[in-house]
């Protein structure tokens, strides 16, 4: 196994403002100077996500009985995902269409693929064989059997199973000794040649879109060895988060990703959702609904915390925007009344278990204060599984300085 101490980004001052400012038109403010793309010379594993060092606490916290991760552990472990009677149901095509109809597989996979992650997870805490043997079991099925993904949603299908899979096999490729390495081998072109493709070259859809589908990618990037996708994926990630959360350094309109043809006032309102009142950390798709916000969210903080791992820290290029935009969907989930400017004064609440990741990342070790994130995130232990790219965040990440 294979690891590398990862450096960690002292202590930063910050707040979060009181309250939304709207903001007067301006001259956007000049990009601020990025770090070199530039994958990491020796991959560190695991490292999609989780660490071993992030496992370790969180093994020894369960096995102490410490809570919140105890209680974190019990639900997991009694959730379906964790089952050992499980059959994975793989299929050739995976056919999701918008909304997922026809759905021919698209549950099926996202929920293996998420059963294989939550059992290397049981596998390492427990360090009972079954649960890696049973997630090999469905990581062998799949990878014997999957040729494709078809229609509307195939990219987005992509994107959450395949930020599951690498997860998964990173623990037990890394962990456990009993996966045969043709099988290992296998899995590898199963992500190389029907997930990679499918997501490395991005989308102009909704952002959630296109973060899912770059976290999938950088997982994949990093299980393969794969500097150049792995460097592409981070590139895209980097132009589309500036894209999805608004500060107001921004100026006056939101900033547009490259290639998507916005490039009025009107076709940039049209795609925040007809939002014209722009403050900090509202995101691309507040106005449509919090639980599609979420998975944008999730998957900035997933993405991030990948990097991390991998010695190229890219929390500090994003903490403005995700500090913002966690507190700011936080603020409304919480209860508060929107005001008439946001979203016609009516949102969609259901942001779901997504603020872990980023809440210890940006409050626990880089300081901020997050004061709704974290009543949010408190009130929200243990964060359970979203069913389709999120799962058991307070037992992998709450409190964990890792």
């Amino acid at each position: 196994m294979r690891r590398k101490l990862t450096l960690v980004v002292g202590a930063l001052l910050g707040a979060l403002t009181a309250g939304p400012l709207v903001v007067a038109p301006s001259t956007a403010a000049p990009a601020a100077t990025r770090p070199s793309a530039a994958a990491p010379a020796t991959f560190t594993h695991p490292g999609v996500l989780v660490g071993t060092a992030q496992l370790d606490l969180a093994r020894g916290k369960v096995n102490s009985g410490a809570q919140p991760w105890k209680n974190a552990f019990d639900t997991m472990r009694t959730s379906k995902y964790a089952s050992l009677s499980r059959t994975p149901k793989p299929r050739a095509v995976v056919e999701c269409g918008s909304y997922s109809d026809p759905n021919y597989g698209c549950t099926d996979e996202r929920e293996d693929a998420l059963a294989a992650y939550t059992l290397s997870l049981a596998w390492y805490i427990t360090r009972d064989s079954k649960y890696a043997d049973k997630a090999i079991q469905i990581m062998d099925a799949w990878s014997v059997t999957i040729k494709d993904h078809t229609n509307s949603n195939a990219p987005l299908q992509t994107g959450w199973a395949g930020s599951s899979w690498p997860r998964a096999a990173e623990i037990i490729r890394y962990t456990y000794n009993d996966w045969p390495k043709d099988r290992i081998d296998r899995f590898a072109g199963m992500l190389r040649t029907v997930y990679l493709p499918k997501v490395i070259n991005g989308s102009q859809s909704n952002g959630n879109w296109e973060l899912s589908m770059m976290e999938a990618a950088v997982g994949i990037s990093v299980f393969l060895e794969d500097p150049a996708s792995y460097d592409k994926a981070i590139a895209k990630f980097r132009a589309r988060v500036p894209a999805y959360i608004f500060l107001k350094s921004d100026g006056d309109l939101p900033k547009t990703a490259p290639g998507s043809g916005l490039d009025t006032r009107d076709k940039i309102i049209k795609y925040w959702q007809g939002q014209s009142a722009f403050v900090d950390g509202l995101t691309q798709e507040t106005c449509r609904d919090f639980t599609h916000t979420g998975y944008g969210l999730s998957a900035i903080s997933h993405i991030a915390e990948t990097s991390r791992l991998q010695g190229q820290d890219l929390y500090p290029e994003v903490a403005d925007r995700l500090r913002h935009a966690l507190g700011f969907q936080a603020t409304y989930e919480l209860g508060t009344a929107p005001p008439s400017w946001l979203c016609g004064g009516s949102v969609k609440r259901g942001l779901g278990p997504v603020t872990e990741v980023g809440y210890n990342a940006l409050h626990n070790r880089m300081r901020y204060e997050m004061t709704n994130t974290q009543k949010l995130t408190e009130r929200q232990r243990p964060a359970g599984s979203n069913n389709l790219f999120v799962g058991w965040e307070t037992l992998t990440h709450a409190e964990n300085p890792s």
